[in-house]
């Protein structure tokens, strides 16, 4: 009983065995917090994810490292193809218009094998017909010579003038690309000498018709303005079938103010230097 009686009084002094939870540590020596759990330290996973992570990156930057030659490589092997099919189609452009001039077939669908080939005919012209196809700007290969690498050309900027012409041994009428006039002398009145009268011979290259490119305006036939090679839509305009032909600019009968050469059609070899820009960084 006086055991019983002295926890009694110590314990209204206050100076008893306080509850479980009003004396709980943490590890680190400090109170608890009331509704705070305590939970062991996380730093050794934490590493662990960091050195994953830092692999993952130097794996991915080594391929990549290795995709940059392996692309260089690649590109330079395209460019040699691509040099090839140049040179083939160099050879056969060369091989259409270096050939004997025959005489133009009447038939358009066998002229469609024909691109670029010679023929001659013989007519006259219908200069009240007209039809410009611009901008256009004068071929020169000395002036491009002069200005490679450069951002700006001085080249004049002016029109290509398409010419009906009445073949009179077919019995048809043809579009004649007669060649390049500065803006200045775009209107007949300009160039009235350059208005060849009567029947003349003349020597040509076939061209095709063209689909409109990327970029490129719709032709305007209201101001008379093409901007490419629509055979169909300039044939209805002037009348005439939907044949067309490059005239041989060193001919007398279709000197215009200036006129321009067979040479837009040209394919450069300047591809070399791009292969070895591309193998050279592989």
């Amino acid at each position: 009983m006086a055991a019983v009686a002295r926890w009694l009084v110590l314990r209204a002094a206050g100076l008893g065995r306080a509850p479980a939870r009003a004396v709980r540590r943490s590890v680190l020596g400090i109170a608890a917090r009331p509704g705070l759990a305590w939970r062991p330290s996380r730093s050794g996973s934490s590493s662990a994810e960091a050195t994953a992570t830092k692999t993952e990156d130097d794996s991915f930057l080594q391929w990549f490292l290795l995709l940059i030659p392996v692309t260089a490589f690649g590109l330079g092997t395209w460019q040699v193809q691509r040099r090839k099919w140049k040179l083939k189609l160099i050879a056969e452009l060369e091989s259409r218009v270096l050939a004997e001039p025959i005489p133009l077939p009447a038939d358009p669908v066998e002229l469609k094998n024909l691109e670029y080939r010679p023929v001659k005919v013989r007519g006259h012209f219908d200069h009240s017909k007209e039809l410009y196809m611009m901008p256009r700007t004068m071929v020169d290969p000395a002036r491009e010579a002069r200005e490679a690498g450069r951002l700006s050309s001085s080249a004049e900027s002016g029109a290509y003038v398409i010419t009906p012409f009445y073949c009179t041994d077919l019995g048809i009428t043809i579009l004649v690309n007669r060649g390049f006039v500065p803006r200045k002398k775009v209107s007949p009145d300009t160039r009235q000498k350059g208005q060849v009268e009567g029947e003349v011979d003349l020597v040509g290259t076939v061209r095709l018709t063209e689909s409109r490119k990327p970029f490129v305006p719709e032709n305007d036939p209201e101001r008379n303005h093409w901007h490419y090679r629509d055979l169909a839509a300039m044939a209805r305009l002037t009348g005439a079938e939907p044949i067309f032909i490059d005239a041989d600019f060193s001919m007398d009968s279709v000197q215009l103010h200036r006129t321009c050469g067979f040479r837009n059609s040209y394919v450069g070899l300047r591809v070399c230097d791009v292969i070895s820009c591309w193998e050279s960084c592989s």
